[in-house]
Order: C-alpha cells, then sequence, then structure tokens
C-alpha cells in the first residue's frame, strides 16, 4: 500500500532535482529506486524525449531493477527507413495516432501482443506493461520536443495494483516536467554549440553576453575556404550544392574539434578558427595536426565523390598567430561572438593567397616561429608578399612539397 506522505516526497524531490538541474539518467533511477521503497513495483522503466540535434531526434533513458548501470541513448531521425518503420510499431506511435493518453497491456495474461518487442518483455518475466504520452502545448514545445513518452514495467505476480497505478499517474507529471528542464539545458548547450562553436557557445552559456563584453588574447588562427567554389556553384546542379559543402566544411570541423580548436565562424565556403589552449607552441602543433588529418579525410572524400561523378575540391588554409579581441561585437537585438582585429584581417589574406602561389597550405612568419622547432624544419619560405590592407610585405611559408 502506498503512503500519501511518501508519495508526496517523491514529488518534492522530483522538483528540487528539476530546478537543480539533474541529469535524466540520475533523475530516472532516483525515481524508480524512491517508488519501489514506497510500494509501486516498477522492474523497469523508459523515457523518451525528442529534442533539436542535427544528428539524432531524440534521447532515450532506460532503467532496470536488475542492471546496475543506467543507460541512455540517442534514437535517429525517424521519417524514413528501419527507424521509421521501428517507430510506426511501436506504442507510442499508436498512441499519437489514437490520440490516446495511456495504454495498459497485461503481459500475465498472455494476451497476443499489440505491439514491437511486448513478447520480449514477457519473456523477460515482466508481468504489466504501462505506455503514456504526456503532450506540452504548443507553446510549451522546442521543436519536435512536443511530448514526455514513458513505459513502466513490474515482475508483480498479477501485475500493478491499482494503487500503484494511481500513485504512478499522479507522480508522471512531475516528473514529466523534470525530465523536460534537464532536456531544455541540453538543448540550449547544443545550439550553443553548433551555432556559435564550443568555445564561445560555453562563454555565452557561463554569462558572458552583455554588448561590447571582450576579452584580448593570443591565438592560434585558422582560415580555410574552397578551391575554386564559385566556378563549382556555377557548373553543379543546384541540388548538389549543400551536399557539396556539408561534406567539406564537416571535413574541416571534425579535424578542427578532433585537435581541440574551436570554430567561430562559417562564412560561405570558409571557416575561421581559434586554436587556445594557454600554450602558443602547443596550439601551433595542434594546428598542424588537424591539418594534416583534413588532408587525409580530404583524399578519401574526394575519391569517394569522384566515383560517384560528384564536384570534387581542394581546401586552401592560411594559419596566423596573434592578438586578437574576443567577444560579444553587434547590435544590441543581434550579437556576434566572434574574434576581430588586424591578426583576423591578416589570416584571411593568408588564406586568400593560396591560390595565387599554388600551395595549399600557407602560414605566417609568426606562425612559423612559434611552431616547435622540429615542425619549423618542415616549412620553407615562399617569400615576401604584399598583403591587401597591410602596409608592409610579409614573408609567408608553406609545408616542404618535397616533405608533405
Amino acid at each position: 500500500m502506498t503512503q500519501p506522505n511518501t508519495l508526496q516526497e517523491i514529488a518534492f524531490w522530483l522538483s528540487r532535482q528539476g530546478y537543480e538541474g539533474t541529469p535524466e539518467e540520475e533523475l530516472l533511477a532516483g525515481f524508480c529506486e524512491r517508488c519501489n521503497a514506497a510500494g509501486i513495483s516498477i522492474s523497469s522503466a523508459l523515457v523518451l524525449m525528442d529534442t533539436l540535434h542535427p544528428d539524432f531526434e531524440g534521447h532515450a533513458f532506460q532503467w532496470d531493477s536488475r542492471d546496475t548501470v543506467d543507460s541512455s541513448s540517442v534514437y535517429d531521425f525517424t521519417d524514413e527507413g528501419t527507424a521509421r518503420e521501428a517507430w510506426e510499431s511501436s506504442v507510442f506511435f499508436h498512441l499519437l495516432k489514437e490520440n490516446a493518453e495511456e495504454i495498459r497491456q497485461r503481459l500475465f495474461l498472455n494476451e497476443q501482443a499489440s505491439f514491437y518487442k511486448l513478447d520480449e518483455l514477457r519473456n523477460a518475466g515482466h508481468t504489466d506493461y504501462i505506455a503514456s504520452i504526456h503532450r506540452f502545448t504548443e507553446r510549451g514545445s522546442i521543436g519536435e520536443m512536443s511530448a514526455f513518452y514513458s513505459r513502466w514495467l513490474t515482475r508483480q505476480p498479477e501485475g500493478f495494483h491499482d494503487d500503484e497505478l494511481a500513485a504512478l499517474r499522479m507522480l508522471l507529471p512531475t516528473l514529466a516536467l523534470a525530465v523536460k528542464t534537464a532536456c531544455c539545458m541540453r538543448i540550449i548547450e547544443t545550439i550553443t554549440d553548433v551555432y556559435l562553436g564550443r568555445d564561445a557557445g560555453r562563454k555565452v552559456m557561463s554569462g558572458t553576453i552583455t554588448r561590447g563584453e571582450v576579452e584580448r588574447i593570443e591565438a592560434v588562427l585558422w582560415f580555410s575556404d574552397l578551391r575554386d567554389f564559385t566556378g563549382i556553384s556555377d557548373r553543379a546542379k543546384p541540388d548538389q550544392i549543400i551536399p557539396f559543402l556539408n561534406d567539406y566544411a564537416g571535413l574541416v570541423i571534425d579535424a578542427i574539434h578532433a585537435h581541440g580548436g574551436s570554430v567561430l565562424k562559417l562564412i560561405g565556403d570558409g571557416v575561421l578558427a581559434i586554436f587556445r589552449s594557454g600554450n602558443r607552441q602547443d596550439d601551433c602543433a595542434a594546428a598542424l595536426a588537424a591539418e594534416m588529418t583534413m588532408r587525409t579525410r580530404l583524399s578519401v572524400l574526394n575519391h569517394e565523390r569522384h566515383a560517384k561523378d560528384l564536384p570534387t575540391t581542394d581546401v586552401y588554409l592560411g594559419l596566423h598567430v596573434g592578438e586578437v579581441f574576443y567577444g560579444n561585437i553587434g547590435s544590441r537585438g543581434r550579437l556576434d561572438f566572434t574574434v576581430v582585429g588586424p591578426a583576423v584581417n591578416m589570416v584571411s589574406r593568408i588564406g586568400g593567397l593560396c591560390g595565387s602561389v599554388d600551395r595549399d597550405t600557407v602560414m605566417s612568419r609568426d606562425f612559423v616561429a612559434t611552431c616547435p622547432e622540429e615542425m619549423q624544419a618542415l616549412m620553407v619560405s615562399l617569400g615576401r608578399y604584399a598583403l591587401r590592407g597591410f602596409a608592409r610585405a610579409h614573408e609567408l611559408f608553406t609545408i616542404d612539397p618535397e616533405l608533405a
């Protein structure tokens, strides 16, 4: 028999975890453990929540009384393929289609399974099954995150008792609110990381949002763009342009992230990034490691695209090191968290010279001088070049073609 005072304590605990920011896995595990202690016999639980993310549709969180490890995973977009088939065979799709809020399947009665995996759950010893949806209003939804989906199982011989179901139904809205709070925090982090860049996103999340709030930093600067992008855009089919950009921008960004860099801005086919670990020599080494990773993956990508008769290209890269202003720039209604200063102009001019000097990667003297000595031995001078917007000529370097 469940006790009202105990249920109130669970509801209070959920509320507190929600405003304290407890992650979803801990929320679900703590909830299930407290429910069992209060007399609501839960053997397994599953919670689903859609999200806003470019790579997947949502998060799934699972708890089982016989498994000491709480699991969390992501699920693919369900608009096509096997993911679509699995979704349409699920109990949650049925609830949405029927505009229902709850469905119960008494597994111990050996009724024919109506939905995906019910027989598997029965064979695992579960005796009763409850699935429910708590829908959000349009105002309470964020993109596709429009409902809280949950599934509850027990191994009691005759399934859930009536008082257990009543208690569970009373507590689920508070659990939904707490999980929704945690999911919203994930969405905010995703949006800031994806649209501002990892480093800038974390600064904004930490409260650096005042217009004009900037810091002066030393950083290694990366500016890359794609060879003959304008010509390729003119020659390619319209529906090929965005996949083309995604393929090449993706490999550049992945290489930068793999070596600790932070992408600040995508400018058409161009990528502006910084490396700033606090040690400029290490940052130069990281930028060169990212360049090598990028070139390796670029060769593979071009081979794959050529085999499909799709347009291919190369990446032109400029590298520089210098002082920049890093922070919020813009108007009160539209701010950009980015870097500005002569060093930013310099790296874009250096990258823009790659085609003229017939080299894929061009570096400033300052960058080469900051590199570890063993890496400096790999560089050769290209001579001095006039850069638009700068009064004097600058010596530029590239990786020795005989060593590349």
